[in-house]
């Protein structure tokens, strides 16, 4: 994307302190059906605020082809109970597996095929929240995202821990298993290990984000 078309963003309303259903309502009454939800298999607290919403709405889920087997299973558990209307994102079939190239696998596996499924959407609603880490803290509920050319949405950005436990347990929402199993985030099997917070998200690499969420982000509401 140009320079140009990246500072092409449009005027977007500040949703700050509206409730995680709110944002997502005007999210997808905004841009329907050029909308989908991202949905990484660690917990469906997104996905359950979405479907309450719209059944049909598009969930994408990037396979990179080496999640842990209890990733893929919490796919096939969110597909039952939901009827989930479902998008595969494959891996490019030449991207390594880390091999200490983190970066290069997390951009075959995740960021290109990413942007070219989200090069159709008007706008796409992440799990994102300001409690995730020091890169996360300055995020916004409605976001212009340059470096894909359309507006990313985060409708639990202002929860915390306690919120996300607190609606999992008053809706029986599904989890991915290795969240009791001490995997606060959880990533591709063979760049996580058990830990706090993103602690165990590319451990003793320095790495903090696989680049989805890039600091190339102009947020609603700023200058």
């Amino acid at each position: 994307m140009s320079a140009a078309a990246a500072l092409a963003a449009p005027a977007l309303p500040d949703l700050e302190g509206w409730s995680a259903t709110a944002i997502l309502a005007w999210a997808l009454t905004e841009f329907s059906p050029r909308i989908a939800v991202a949905c990484s298999m660690q917990d469906a607290v997104v996905v359950d605020l979405a479907v309450r919403l719209d059944p049909a709405v598009e969930v994408f889920f990037l396979d990179t082809g080496v999640h842990f087997a209890e990733t893929y299973e919490t796919a096939a558990r969110l597909r039952r109970r939901y009827g989930l209307n479902l998008v595969r994102i494959r891996p490019e079939p030449d991207a390594p597996v880390a091999a200490g190239d983190c970066d290069a696998c997390c951009a075959g596996r995740k960021v290109r095929p990413m942007a070219r499924y989200l090069a159709g959407k008007a706008a796409w609603v992440t799990g994102l929240r300001r409690s995730d880490g020091p890169s996360r803290a300055g995020a916004r509920a409605v976001e212009w995202d340059a470096r894909h050319g359309l507006v990313k949405v985060n409708p639990i950005v202002e929860w915390n821990d306690a919120d996300v436990a607190a609606y999992v347990a008053d809706h029986d929402v599904i989890v991915n298993p290795l969240l009791r199993r001490g995997y606060d985030s959880i990533g591709c099997e063979p760049c996580t290990v058990p830990g706090r917070g993103r602690e165990g998200r590319w451990a003793g690499s320095g790495k903090t984000e696989c680049g989805l969420h890039a600091p190339l982000v102009i947020a609603a509401g700023r200058p």
